[in-house]
């Protein structure tokens, strides 16, 4: 479990750092809003071109990747039902479904699958699922449901393909399509940009807790915690249900399985929720209270099915 303990120092790391930085005014007023939409509209739409254009699309193509489908869509379900049942905004419901289903395959994943799963490309199914099929969606919910009323339809219907996010995968996806890889001199750049991508989504995530009440609490007290109940318990149990019963998977598949949908909530939902100015508080909290509990939810499954 060193993996795992690393992983998530690492990150605590920099996110405390980024709360020395909003509680000492180091960026100023704006800081957290300027690294908000440097990872958004740049850091990270070269991260996710340089990721999906040296990324092998077959990976697709399995079992446990269904599995892991199903159990984002019945989280995020469960989720939207309730969410609609108690009239909550359309733009917080799908941010907290984000939070109640999108697992944090990169900064965690990553880690997570070299130390515990012993294999790092475990995670990439999980990560080109994500990127190429669930971020797209919700970017384009949340571009419907945050436009203005005098927008056209037009615009509406072709927003995604003006989503920054959207297009660095879409352009990773072509390349990767081809089955070419673009010289070094040309991805370079690429690599270098993106490499702000996580630090700058963690630092802006450290700002925004500075002055900000316990998690948990006040109006978004509902929401929080059913994203996390979600995301730490019913993720998980959902996948060992599907595995063992549905699918048949036993031994180190099942592990995968489990262990993958046992991360917390991404860091970048956080990205997501300010960019669009829907649901901030409930996805800093629900990262933040899933990220601590998905400790011992990992240890616990290392123990029971490792």
């Amino acid at each position: 479990m060193s993996g795992v303990l690393t992983g998530f120092a690492v990150i605590a790391t920099v996110i405390g750092v980024g709360y020395l930085m909003g509680r000492y005014g180091l960026l100023g007023e704006n800081g957290r809003e300027v690294l908000t939409k440097l990872a958004f509209h740049i850091a990270s739409p070269a991260l996710l071109f340089e990721t999906l254009a040296g990324t092998d699309l077959s990976l697709l193509v399995s079992a446990p990747l269904v599995i892991t489908a199903l159990c984002t869509v019945a989280m995020a379900g469960v989720y939207t039902l309730i969410g609609a049942l108690r009239r909550w905004p359309a733009g917080e419901i799908t941010v907290g479904a984000l939070c109640a289903s999108y697992v944090n395959a990169g900064n965690l994943g990553i880690p997570v699958a070299a130390y515990v799963l012993g294999d790092a490309s475990l995670v990439a199914p999980v990560l080109l699922f994500q990127l190429l099929l669930v971020t797209p969606v919700a970017l384009t919910v949340l571009d419907i449901t945050t436009s203005g009323p005098g927008d056209s339809v037009l615009r509406r219907v072709t927003s995604p393909f003006r989503n920054s996010i959207v297009i660095g995968s879409l352009a990773g996806v072509v390349v990767a399509a081809t089955g070419n890889r673009l010289p070094e001199p040309v991805m370079e750049p690429f690599h270098l940009i993106g490499a702000m991508s996580v630090p700058a989504v963690l630092l802006a995530f450290g700002i925004s807790l500075h002055g900000s009440a316990l998690p948990g609490r006040g109006s978004e007290r509902v929401p929080v915690l059913l994203s996390v109940a979600l995301k730490t318990v019913g993720q998980p149990a959902t996948a060992w249900l599907l595995g063992a019963t549905v699918f048949g998977l036993g031994g180190r598949q099942l592990f995968t399985v489990v262990v993958t949908a046992a991360l917390p909530a991404a860091q970048n939902l956080f990205t997501y929720a300010s960019r669009y100015g829907v649901g901030v508080r409930v996805a800093r909290e629900s990262i933040l209270l899933s990220t601590i509990l998905a400790i011992p939810a990992l240890v616990a499954v290392a123990a029971l099915l490792g």
